[in-house]
């Protein structure tokens, strides 16, 4: 199963509910989807069942259903195609008795089924021939092993439970200790090998991770050309691109976009380590150089890596090879590599905007994010909105007011490898978490750190206070308009005050953010009086607080009205222009709009006809 596509819990009942919150504290990044008028309180809330169950099954999502098995035959059967790229699928009875794989048994499917009965003490209802019969399955290798020409695999199977019997050349536990009718003589053949596969019906090759890919290259290095140097040592040893377990090299190069395309091309993990780890390597090198030294602090970056990777009772099996400006070599390890155990990943640290705090508002790719990090650093109340997106991560929680500190962690545990959510409500590069997170990289390149510098930064918008404030209000952000940060903590009044003349002056729709907090109440006030100048005191004014959350509070009133007092730190003040103008309706709903122009235009239009 694709560890990134995270297994969906699809849940139609209350009682169903109960059993998949027991399977989601089981199954760790399981998400909870529920038939929103029954299970309102899931994670994911959908109103068709239908149309949520086909939308993650072409996502390639793993699909859980507390539900009769017959529900996601009917949904799911106008889908099918393909039984090689198809998810696992499995029906669980709402009592926990029968755990049911549906589709993709042999990708995921029967373990899952498997696990998900040992915890719920039900039984798990696999009727896959091969796994019943041999306790195996030819198509679906354990972690560690890739199947080469996996076409192959179905007519093997079906000729073995014919009765053929199959010669095993090669060790791996999970084929020796299997109940597969071996034969020395037989005309199938399962090989377990690093080699390229040759072209032969009759032999099914399990590539075993058992090889460490070690890169090394120069500054900006083309990707093409350590790619293709990568091709060439392949192709020129025989060795399986499927049995490289891991590519590494000199922590200095981990941001080198030349490594991340040998990743993307190989399909292979990337880990690092550092000069003094490498350099313990020297006495096992083909050709230790002091120039290399001299540059990077050991004798040598490619074959080092591979061999450290590999492991002490592990070797080279391909020297350095050279490009222009690469190298790269293969170390062989006794057993199978666990990249997660090899150095160190290049750390990520993801600035993420949850929006104004309602989850439909979040966007995927933050939820993705979430998902995957391993470390959320934030204030407390935020990291708590992020509920069972939180679980199971490790939580550094900071007071408001450290937004500093909380960026310097951040970027301190991606150095260290680790995959990292910084937390911002709103969107992140609004007055938010985006901008400091920056501005202390900065300060620590300048200041010489540059292990900061060679983390990936993503950063994942989310939706502002003002979009969600004018959402709800109609189209008061209909022509220009720009925020202003009424906190003078880190901006002197001088320069808020002369934008705010420059804003009323241009006779903008501003939204006001940090307007007033419990120390500092005044600036609102001095606020209101410029635009009074400048606009007329009737203007729409809104006042949106807590958006998106229980507590949710608007009001709208007159520009002439407003008063700082009926304004705290959760809300968001948007204050129309000379033109912004209240739209009622029939049914009595009153909406604001800041026209463009269209209706002018129109009349223009109607005047030159």
């Amino acid at each position: 199963m694709d560890p990134v596509r995270k297994p969906a819990l699809v849940v139609l009942t209350r009682q169903g509910a109960a059993m998949a919150e027991c399977l989601a504290k089981a199954l760790p990044g399981c998400e909870i989807h529920g038939l929103a008028k029954r299970v309102p309180d899931a994670e994911s809330t959908f109103e068709s069942t239908g149309t949520q169950l086909q939308g993650l099954f072409l996502a390639g999502r793993p699909i859980i259903g507390v539900c009769a098995a017959g529900v996601l035959v009917r949904l799911l059967a106008p889908l099918l195609r393909d039984k090689t790229t198809e998810p696992p699928v499995i029906a669980v009875a709402e009592d926990g008795s029968v755990v049911v794989p549906l589709l993709g048994g042999h990708h995921g499917a029967n373990d899952l089924a498997q696990q998900i009965a040992e915890v719920l003490g039900g039984v798990a209802a696999v009727t896959t021939s091969g796994d019943l019969r041999f306790g195996v399955a030819l198509d679906d290798p354990p972690a560690g092993y890739r199947l080469a020409a996996p076409e192959r695999a179905k007519p093997v199977m079906a000729r073995l439970l014919e009765g053929e019997a199959v010669r095993l050349a090669g060790y791996a536990p999970w084929l020796n200790d299997s109940k597969l009718p071996f034969g020395d003589d037989a005309a199938l053949t399962l090989r377990v090998a690093e080699e390229v596969a040759p072209e032969d019906p009759d032999v099914l090759v399990y590539h075993p991770a058992t090889l460490a890919l070690g890169l090394g290259c120069e500054r900006n290095c083309p990707p093409e050309e350590l790619v293709g140097l990568v091709r060439e040592t392949l192709a020129e040893s025989g060795f399986a691109p499927e049995s490289l377990a891991v590519a590494v090299s000199l922590d200095l190069k981990m941001d080198e976009p030349a490594m991340a395309a040998v990743s993307e091309a190989f399909g292979v993990p990337l880990r690092f380590f550092d000069a003094g780890r490498l350099e313990e390597e020297t006495p096992r090198l083909s050709q230790p150089s002091d120039i290399v030294y001299r540059e990077v602090g050991c004798h040598g970056v490619s074959e080092a890596a591979a061999l450290a990777a590999a492991g002490p009772e592990g070797a080279l099996v391909v020297t350095k090879r050279k490009s222009r400006r690469a190298t790269s070599a293969i170390a062989r390890s006794v057993d199978l590599i666990d990249p997660e155990s090899v150095g160190v990943a290049r750390g990520l640290l993801s600035i993420v905007g949850l929006g104004p705090g309602q989850e439909a508002w979040r966007t995927p790719e933050a939820d993705r994010l979430l998902r995957d990090a391993t470390d959320l650093v934030g204030y407390g109340f935020y990291l708590d909105l992020l509920g069972s997106l939180a679980e199971g991560k490790t939580r550094h929680v900071f007071a408001l007011g450290e937004e500093e500190k909380r960026a310097e962690a951040a970027l301190r545990l991606a150095a260290e490898g680790r995959n990292v959510a910084l937390i911002s409500s709103g969107d992140p590069g609004i007055y938010a978490m985006a901008a400091v997170a920056y501005e202390v990289l900065d300060r620590a390149l300048v200041a010489g750190n540059t292990a900061y510098g060679r983390i990936d930064l993503q950063v994942a918008p989310g939706i502002s206070a003002l979009q969600a404030a004018a959402a709800r209000l109609g189209a008061p952000l209909g022509h220009d308009f720009c925020a202003i940060s009424l906190s003078d903590l880190l901006t002197p009044w001088e320069t808020i005050e002369t934008r705010l003349r420059a804003a009323a002056e241009g006779d903008f729709v501003v939204a006001f953010y940090n307007p007033v907090s419990k120390r500092r109440r005044w600036q609102l006030g001095a606020a209101r009086d410029i635009l009074l100048k400048h606009r007329p005191p009737e203007t729409p004014v809104v006042l949106a607080t807590s958006l998106g959350r229980p507590q949710e509070s608007i009001r709208s009133l007159s520009l002439k009205d407003l008063d700082p007092e009926d304004v705290d730190m959760m809300t968001v003040v948007l204050v129309g222009n000379s033109q912004t103008r209240r739209v009622e309706t029939a049914g009595g709903r009153s909406w604001l709009l800041t026209p463009r122009g269209y209706a002018a235009k129109a009349e223009k239009r109607k005047e030159a006809s």
